[in-house]
């Protein structure tokens, strides 16, 4: 076991985090307010811009993976470096999600 240190960009708060462990799991157990919503790396809640290390995801079911080497959902995320994350990123998938239900929505009022 190796245990790496976790830094959130823009909050001042560090954790150690062990390789076997989820960076979510270490996160709640230090008391940090972590978003995260199905823990089973498909919601996206807990997703974190990678700005800094490397992490495995294997499961993290809810990026393509392209996407999973610049973001980590930090319910599957384990690390495998010193990291520093930018929590409440969202990977382009979900943006681009979010961009078509708002487009739809237009379309149908338009219709209207």
């Amino acid at each position: 076991m190796t245990a790496y240190t976790v830094e959130f960009v823009g909050t001042g708060e560090t954790i150690e985090v062990e390789d076997t462990e989820t960076v979510l799991s270490r996160a709640i157990e230090e008391g940090i307010a972590q978003e995260y919503s199905c823990r089973v790396g498909m919601c996206l809640a807990c997703s974190a811009k990678i700005v800094e290390g490397d992490v495995t995801q294997p499961a993290a079911r809810g990026l393509t993976d392209e996407e999973k080497e610049n973001y980590a959902l930090t319910c599957m995320a384990r690390p495998q470096s010193d990291l520093k994350l930018d929590r409440g990123k969202y990977p382009p998938s979900i943006e681009k999600e979010a961009a078509v239900e708002a487009g739809a929505g237009d379309e149908a009022t338009a219709d209207d």
